[in-house]
């Protein structure tokens, strides 16, 4: 039975690791990074060493993004999301830590962090939450079935599109109501009333713009 290719990346980052010592940080990163996709957790937890520590500086690059580009072969959002998830389940799912050296596999990162933003971000109630975290840590549903039910719950939680017509027909309202209330004012200065009824017909030609594109 033969290996399995070796991708362009792998390739990259054991010839970066080739000129290392295999005790320094820099290589224990780049190892992570090889197995990335068995153990994000501990990539993630080196990632936020590196971020924090500045030390992708010290390794010859400008910023942490050219870091994680071109030498770990990641895109900054697949590090952001791996160092959020990496401190979510720090603070709120040690357990998930404490699992890592079981041979049982480990929820899915991209998973991890929408359970982080249901928490942080999207205001699921407690049992949203709750029902979320049950499906990635202890039922351990894949990251499609999981991004659809965050996706199901989340759309309630999104502010309903205003109709742009209700403002008009309110200010419409009250504009007809002035000019019926200045019809009884005997003394009132030259152009007040025809301003108003500018004001009532540019009101009228909006509702009625606003109401076709509803349509």
């Amino acid at each position: 039975m033969t290996d399995t290719p070796k991708s362009s990346g792998e390739r990259h980052i054991e010839r970066v690791m080739d000129g290392l010592d295999p005790s320094s940080e820099r290589f224990q990163v780049l190892q992570s990074a090889k197995r990335f996709k068995s153990s994000w957790v501990e990539l993630g937890d080196r990632l936020l060493a590196v971020g924090s520590r500045n030390l992708y500086r010290e390794w010859g690059y400008g910023s942490f993004e050219e870091y994680c580009t071109r030498e770990i072969r990641i895109k900054k959002e697949t590090a952001q999301k791996l160092t959020l998830a990496y401190r979510f389940i720090e603070k709120h799912e040690p357990e998930i830590l404490a699992r890592r050296e079981e041979p049982r596999p480990l929820p899915d990162y991209r998973s991890i962090d929408l359970l982080r933003q249901a928490r942080e971000e999207k205001g699921f109630s407690d049992e949203e939450y709750a029902d979320l975290r049950k499906s990635i840590v202890e039922q351990e549903r894949s990251h499609p079935t999981v991004l659809k039910q965050f996706r199901e719950v989340a759309k309630t939680r999104e502010e309903p599109v205003r109709d742009p017509a209700v403002p008009l027909r309110a200010a419409l309202a009250a504009a007809r109501r002035l000019g019926t209330a200045l019809d009884g004012v005997a003394e009132l200065p030259g152009g007040y009333r025809e301003l108003v009824g500018e004001l009532i017909a540019h009101l009228e030609g909006e509702l009625e713009t606003s109401e076709v594109r509803v349509e």
